[in-house]
């Protein structure tokens, strides 16, 4: 027998505080009935009873498990890239502490809830880099997560092709013989500077890579901040303005069967993106067999309440008249 909570010292003090408050229920009822006849017979069989139950409860609080039964269970698994807009345009403070900060700390919360996946780091802006393989190693991921900063990547503008590239090579060139879902998730603000986006769609689709965008920032936009200025517009002299754009990001989630969440001042989706992401359904990579018993705790719960109600519906005299 196998227990679910094998807790032998709280077993005890819960049996000798019942024995404790029994033996005073005890000695005060013979001590206001010694003047009469008291059955002991039927007294004796009251505290059987009673006793019995309540060990009862003690063993369905400890969880017996008796048997065991041999299952199958099928490990799936899922390669998803992560892919993130280091441009100066996600310096911007439209979402506050700004942009790139605040995809970084829901990037840590998002690889948490896929700790049996692969995840790998795509950094982009004009050009786009490897920054982490795809790799089950969550700590290592989080540390390139915390290293993040727009001055990894040349900022000419920002190629929205560049990073689903690189991840469709990866993918194609992917030596592992297990057969896993592929994903992308593209962060960026959605400026796209870089050619369109059919092409790549098609490809990834017929790859059977879906793309997950979730773009950041605002409708009205902001100013980019740059060391103790601002970016200036060479075209007008004035202070450039960044502002979402969802039609890309929308675009390349439609075209791969994906889907396009946000991060602005009206909505905060990243919750419904891992909720999305966890529906999908993993490759199988293999499988193993385990030995598992089950809880009865049930029936000797059962077992209790039936000799307590017995005990409460139908009481034992104890005190002959």
């Amino acid at each position: 027998m196998i227990w679910a909570y094998p807790d032998v010292k709280l077993t005890i003090l819960l049996a000798v505080i019942f024995a404790l408050l029994y033996f005073i229920y005890l000695y005060r009822f013979w001590s206001i009935n010694k003047k009469l006849e008291v059955e002991k017979r039927r007294l004796f069989t009251k505290m059987v009873l009673r006793t019995t139950y309540f060990v009862l409860f003690l063993v369905a609080f400890a969880g017996p498990s008796i048997g065991t039964s041999v299952k199958e269970i099928k490990e799936e698994g899922k390669d998803i890239f992560l892919a993130v807009d280091l441009s100066q345009s996600m310096n911007a403070t439209d979402i506050g502490p700004s942009r790139l900060q605040r995809i970084k700390f829901e990037l840590k919360e998002l690889t948490k809830s896929f700790p049996s996946d692969r995840i790998g780091l795509i950094i982009f802006s004009s050009e786009a880099f490897m920054q982490c393989p795809l790799t089950f190693d969550q700590s290592v991921l989080q540390l390139y997560i915390d290293g993040l900063n727009t001055g990894l990547v040349p900022n000419f503008g920002t190629d929205l092709n560049a990073p689903l590239r690189i991840a469709l090579d990866r993918f194609q060139n992917d030596e592992s013989q297990e057969v896993k879902s592929k994903s992308v998730i593209l962060i960026s603000d959605g400026e796209n500077f870089g050619d369109e986006l059919e092409n790549i769609g098609s490809e990834l689709k017929n790859l059977g890579v879906k793309v997950f965008a979730l773009g950041i920032g605002t409708e009205s936009g902001s100013t980019i901040p740059r060391g103790n200025g601002i970016v200036m517009d060479p075209q007008t002299g004035e202070p450039a303005q960044t502002v979402l754009d969802k039609r890309p990001l929308q675009q390349i989630a439609a075209e791969t069967d994906g889907q396009y969440f946000e991060i602005s001042d009206e909505v905060q989706e990243v919750a419904d993106l891992i909720k999305r992401l966890e529906r999908l359904e993993g490759g199988i990579t293999g499988s193993r067999t385990v030995e598992a018993s089950a809880n009865k705790y049930f029936y000797f719960l059962l077992a209790a309440f039936g000799l307590s109600l017995l005990d409460m519906i139908l009481p034992i005299k104890t005190i002959k008249l």
